[in-house]
């Protein structure tokens, strides 16, 4: 079964079943087609595993293409290093596909902007080693690009520095701007009718914040603070800027806002994203409301299917389960979320054979509370399935390099209803 509405904030799956795992990402049109490339992250650690490369005819069912850029035998991008925040541009000039990514060892004391280049956007990259400004390597981190409408190129780095790329983008041609925003990372920019944006994120490790903009005539400046994004105190209903995509249908430009939603450790199975329509008008972009559901079709929200049948769990020990026997081919956990919550993880059992047709992990973790939506698995053959969920008693926590804790402060799960595509059969 497919979907054509963008469900933000719980994992999605491709075409082979698995969750989409690209994060710190990028999207773009080549071909009739959009493509999507981010970080292929592990459960396991933060250590770089390859960038990967999905593409879709329609920003919602995504089919795997390959790893766009694996890890390296050694170097900036080898075993043990650190890999973020893919950017990818096609050049104008010699037609190919250039790369650009943070590169770091584990301690993130080694930053360096690297590079990489495909003769097709769904080929794996060749990795040519750190972006040079003159003969020195750009020594930054958090990182991304813009293309503007004349084909000029752009890397955008913390603390709002801003260099031009070359006109064959393999190396700076000068930088345009200096510390237009000062502690702000994961820059991302966007250009409507002669007006320039570009948003950051507050640095509070993979804790959502409430992110910011600027605007300005050019990339040059000069760059005037325009205040929050999103209402206060949603932290960018949250989410992490990553990345804006220009949506071109005719004369007519929309804009989607593209974030992510980490989810430390667990960044491979449930991290997910946050993707919303952007408002864009005169000197101000915002996001002014989170929509759990919208259709690509003039931005509209989606009223969200609400859960078939109620569940009353609620639990905090390691080990402690709910059971959810349903006929149908794809299950739905509705549930909330607050800062007392960590992980489940969910079993989908054929009912008669028990032999295991699913499973993944899903976050109940969030700052800011809400109700709702948080897991929904991909599309199964139609049958008798009971659909389980275990606390791991295992919270999502990080801490920065000043040992300031971010996260959870305890384990609940808290599940409140389930659908699926057939009513579920409760049981006894």
């Amino acid at each position: 079964m497919t979907h054509a509405t963008i469900r933000s904030g719980i994992p999605w799956h491709d075409d082979r079943g698995s969750v989409v795992n690209a994060h710190g990402a990028c999207v773009v049109e080549e071909g009739g087609r959009y493509y999507l490339f981010g970080e292929y992250k592990a459960d396991e650690g933060n250590a770089f595993g390859g960038f990967a490369c999905y593409s879709s005819l329609d920003l919602v069912n995504w089919t795997f293409e390959r790893m766009a850029l694996p890890v390296q035998p050694e170097g900036l991008l080898g075993p043990d290093r650190i890999g973020e925040r893919p950017k990818v541009m096609k050049c104008p000039s010699t037609g190919q596909f250039v790369m650009y990514m943070h590169a770091d060892d584990l301690r993130y004391m080694d930053p360096h902007i690297g590079v990489a280049t495909s003769a097709t956007i769904d080929g794996e990259f060749i990795f040519r080693g750190p972006l040079l400004h003159g003969d020195e390597p750009l020594r930054r981190w958090d990182m991304g690009t813009f293309q503007d409408r004349d084909g000029t190129g752009y890397v955008l780095v913390h603390d709002g520095d801003i260099y031009r790329l070359s006109t064959d983008y393999l190396t700076i041609d000068a930088q345009v701007a200096t510390g237009i925003a000062e502690g702000g990372e994961s820059p991302a920019m966007l250009e409507h009718e002669g007006q320039y944006f570009i948003i950051f994120s507050n640095k509070t490790m993979w804790e959502r914040n409430d992110n910011y903009y600027l605007s300005a005539p050019s990339p040059a400046g000069p760059w005037v603070h325009r205040g929050l994004l999103a209402p206060e105190g949603t932290l960018t209903h949250n989410s992490q800027c990553t990345f804006v995509l220009r949506i071109q249908r005719g004369d007519e430009s929309t804009y989607m806002y593209m974030g992510d939603r980490w989810s430390f450790p667990r960044q491979a199975s449930s991290a997910s994203y946050v993707w919303l329509p952007l408002t864009v008008g005169g000197s101000g972009i915002s996001l002014p409301a989170f929509l759990p559901e919208w259709s690509l079709e003039g931005s509209a929200p989606v009223e969200p299917e609400p859960a078939q049948v109620d569940v009353q769990f609620a639990a905090r020990l390691p080990g402690a389960s709910v059971e959810i026997p349903f006929s149908g081919g794809r299950a739905a956990v509705h549930g909330d979320t607050n800062s007392q919550s960590g992980y489940a993880r969910l079993e989908v059992h054929e009912r008669v054979s028990g032999r295991l047709a699913h499973a993944g992990y899903v976050d109940f973790y969030s700052l800011v509370e809400s109700t709702g939506l948080r897991y929904l698995s991909p599309a199964l053959p139609a049958g008798d399935y009971t659909l389980r969920l275990t606390v791991t008693g295992e919270m999502p926590v990080s801490y920065n390099k000043a040992g300031t804790r971010f996260g959870a402060t305890d384990s609940f799960v808290t599940v409140t209803g389930v659908s699926c595509d057939v009513a579920p059969e409760l049981g006894d």
